[in-house]
């Protein structure tokens, strides 16, 4: 619409109404269109029109929430729940598997885990890692009890909430899917196998943003004790 129209349904001055639009025209939020012209050809240029932009419409908020858990209780309920597991592999899958050699060619599992952090963060994940000592607990904030989180790789047990030996703790303090993973939670499970077989290593994840914690939280084992790392080269590390 014009500003003129704008300016017209909430009742203020045009020239208040540009300044608005410019701001968000400057945050892209906003975009500009020749109105096409019917009938005759008046005199001057064609009236400007105003769009929001795709950046603009997510200010009002998106029911893809709501839509992708409808959309899974129809696969569980019509496939069932092996269905649902699929899908969740198959998601996390598409979302590492693009990394896979990148994050291959580190040796360590801290340095692996550090590199994923680095792609996750460039997928929304907002991920960071850190150095634990053995029996260190940090949950990122955790509020739920270990037992009710998905365990270590392929496992069905359960996480004490605290570490059990040196380490690192891969951190996600933002989960674009939480709300759905909140009553699916094979969501969680498939990224945390997913995370194991990209790492090498059995992980555990100690909280989840889905289940009211503060961030996704998963603690990446180092080396036992008198373990030699093996490098690229062929060499060890202590």
């Amino acid at each position: 619409m014009t500003a003129a129209a704008v300016a017209e349904q909430l009742g203020i001055s045009p020239a208040a109404v540009r300044r608005h639009l410019d701001a968000l025209l400057a945050d892209r939020e906003a975009e500009t269109r020749e109105a096409s012209r019917r009938g005759r050809r008046g005199r001057g240029r064609p009236a400007k029109l105003f769009l929001l932009t795709e950046q603009g419409r997510a200010r009002f908020g998106h029911a893809y929430d709501d839509l992708a858990v409808s959309a899974i209780r129809f696969l569980a309920e019509h496939a069932g729940e092996e269905a649902v597991r699929a899908f969740a592999e198959r998601r996390v899958a598409a979302l590492v598997d693009p990394y896979w050699e990148q994050i291959s060619q580190e040796a360590a599992p801290a340095d692996k885990a550090e590199a994923l952090a680095t792609v996750l963060t460039r997928e929304g994940y907002a991920a960071s890692t850190r150095q634990v000592d053995a029996g260190g607990p940090d949950t990122g904030g955790s509020t739920a009890s270990g037992s009710d989180l998905p365990g270590g790789t392929g496992a069905s047990g359960t996480t004490s909430g605290t570490t059990s030996g040196t380490g690192a703790q891969l951190c996600q303090h933002h989960c674009p899917v939480a709300h759905v993973a909140a009553e699916f939670p094979q969501l969680c499970e498939a990224e945390t196998e997913a995370f194991a077989q990209l790492l090498g290593t059995h992980v555990q994840r100690l909280a989840t943003i889905a289940r009211g914690d503060a961030a996704c939280t998963t603690h990446v084992p180092g080396p036992a004790p008198g373990h030699e790392a093996r490098t690229p080269n062929g060499g060890t590390t202590a």
